[in-house]
């Protein structure tokens, strides 16, 4: 099994288009006012946005992009007017991110972890 697609809630899609865009998504279905589809520009995996009348309440769902040169494109995506909750810093668990809410609220967190993304030192043996 292989994980394909995240789905997102929206109110706003042409606004969340935007900014996914700016982020560096490419757009490959644009099914207005209800749906929209973006591929990942790394690998084969697709992101997609559906209209809600209601975004959901309380923490909702955490989105992990994985960036090969972190800082590098942190800087690039403030330079383009996005805005950081969290500027990329090391965690305890091995991984450097950096965090964002889209316009919807939805909670990005842009990271790098190498190695430790699949092979942690705490890892399961089999």
């Amino acid at each position: 099994m292989n994980l394909n697609q995240v789905t997102v809630p929206s109110q706003g899609l042409p606004k969340a288009i935007s900014f996914y865009r700016t982020l560096g998504l490419t757009l490959i279905v644009e099914a207005l006012p209800d749906y929209a589809r973006f591929q990942c520009a790394d690998g084969n995996a697709t992101f997609s946005l559906h209209l809600v009348e209601q975004l959901p309440v309380g923490d909702g769902v955490h989105i992990y992009f994985e960036c090969e040169d972190l800082d590098a494109y942190v800087d690039e995506l403030i330079n383009k007017g996005i805005e950081f909750e969290e500027l990329p810093s090391d965690k305890s668990w091995l991984w450097r991110e950096a965090r964002l809410k889209d316009p919807d609220g939805n909670q990005l967190i842009l990271y790098y972890a190498g190695d430790n993304r699949l092979n942690p030192p705490w890892r399961l043996k089999e």
